[in-house]
């Protein structure tokens, strides 16, 4: 219960967070352009401190494309899946018949029986 009661509080704290920020209302290439000019003097640190080049922030051109690409490829490979599982649960349960026809031909010797444990003695 306290797990479901901290995981509900970080996604709420989230929500609301990026709703006092504006990522709701603004456009998503303002709220960008205002982040990455808010990140330009911890990179100019970062620069400084860390002897290899860190490459440029992308535009928002850019993350947009990238972004759609991304969620685009997602939706594809989960239509594919779906469109797919009829194969999926074939071949699944194939194996699985295969494995129970093999574990019923093998016979009694094959498998392994225990002993049950010895009645006690009558008086």
């Amino acid at each position: 219960m306290l797990r479901l009661t901290v995981k509900t509080g970080l996604a709420g704290g989230a929500v609301y967070y990026s709703r006092e920020e504006g990522i709701w209302n603004e456009n998503t290439d303002q709220v960008y352009e205002r982040y990455a000019t808010a990140l330009q003097p911890h990179l100019a640190s970062v620069k400084q401190q860390i002897p290899v080049e860190v490459p440029a922030l992308p535009s928002s051109g850019e993350v947009c494309f990238l972004t759609k690409h991304y969620y685009n490829e997602g939706v594809k490979s989960s239509i594919r899946f779906v469109h797919m599982m009829p194969c999926y649960l074939g071949q699944w349960t194939k194996k699985a018949t295969d494995a129970v026809k093999k574990a019923m031909d093998a016979g009694p010797a094959e498998v392994a029986v225990v002993p049950a444990p010895a009645a006690p003695a009558k008086k």
